[in-house]
């Protein structure tokens, strides 16, 4: 690790294979935490080039435990974090409001590292256990139309590293690489970065991974559809601006948003937007990316019909019970 502080303190850039040899090396355990925070922390004063981010793909994915969900056209909506902005856990309740609408969803999450609450943070409060089995996923899916998978279970690199990433409390490179390796596999993805740079690298990325993906960014620096601004949508056609009247029926503001102020916090508001008793604000900012995520999937023959089927998911119940029927399963 010595040598390859020296040639990063000199301003080079890691080679894709030397990137994906550092990234296996991590994951084996080769390195102390001394070492890796001083690796990491390279990547909070520049920016990770493309070569790099793909070689650390690489070796996520070469330990990645693989996940088997007989076939199933799986989607996941999934931020890369990091904005700083501590809002609810929008793209989780979103995933279950996709759920509900009868989409199938493998959902991808890990503990909140510079957040209060991650999507592992609330699940795990909301009494769900952490599983990496096939037999159990699959259980998951066809009860509940949704599974869960914390990836530290499914990413040995991620569990060294999740420790010093909690210590350090700031966005990091491990951020952007989430979105990339869903062991799952999934055909269909909504990711939310942070930056529009992140958006392009992103676009430049997932092109060359074959699935229909749906990349967004709101303007005033959300990882999600935030209705707080213009919204960037970026999908393997093309890309738009999406004013929040278009993808959300009005503007809703920063605080209508907010995601409380520890886990506890997190999970209630996370139920009462299930249970129907929430804000108009916060219902909007969910049904916005679970229509997102709905349209992505080519299913629905406009965006409005995918809002009117996460609408129904919503006030159904049907979104509430995919839950209910997840947690069942433990």
């Amino acid at each position: 690790m010595k040598k390859i502080l020296q040639f990063l303190f000199e301003h080079k850039a890691l080679t894709r294979a030397m990137a994906k040899e550092l990234l296996l090396n991590v994951g084996k355990g080769q390195y102390n935490e001394h070492e890796i925070t001083a690796f990491m922390t390279v990547y909070l004063m520049r920016s990770v080039t493309i070569e790099e981010l793909q070689g650390f793909r690489d070796a996520l994915l070469e330990l990645c435990v693989k996940v088997q969900l007989n076939g199933e056209q799986v989607v996941d909506i999934v931020g890369t974090g990091g904005d700083g902005k501590n809002t609810f856990n929008i793209s989780t309740l979103a995933c279950f409001v996709v759920a509900g609408a009868g989409q199938k969803v493998a959902k991808h999450g890990n503990y909140g590292a510079s957040s209060i609450s991650g999507a592992s943070n609330v699940m795990e409060q909301l009494g769900y256990r952490f599983k990496s089995g096939n037999d159990s996923l699959k259980k998951e899916i066809d009860a509940a139309n949704i599974c869960f998978l914390h990836a530290p279970l499914f990413h040995p690199a991620l569990k060294v590293v999740a420790p010093i990433r909690k210590n350090l409390g700031m966005r990091t490179f491990f951020n952007m690489l989430g979105p990339m390796v869903n062991p799952a596999d999934p055909a269909y993805q909504v990711v939310g970065v942070y930056n529009l740079e992140m958006a392009r690298v992103y676009n430049y990325l997932l092109q060359q991974t074959g699935g229909q993906f749906t990349i967004i960014h709101s303007l005033d620096g959300y990882d999600e559809i935030s209705l707080t601004a213009d919204t960037k949508v970026i999908t393997n056609s093309g890309e738009e601006l999406l004013t929040p009247e278009q993808i959300g029926k009005r503007m809703v503001q920063p605080s209508d948003i907010y995601g409380g102020n520890s886990v506890e916090e997190a999970a209630k508001i996370f139920l009462k937007i299930l249970d129907g008793k929430g804000s108009w604000a916060q219902n909007a900012v969910v049904l916005a990316n679970a229509a997102m995520a709905l349209k992505s999937t080519g299913q629905y023959p406009s965006y409005e019909a995918a809002y009117g089927a996460a609408v129904e998911s919503l006030e159904s119940g049907k979104a509430r019970n995919a839950l209910k029927k997840l947690v069942e399963l433990q």
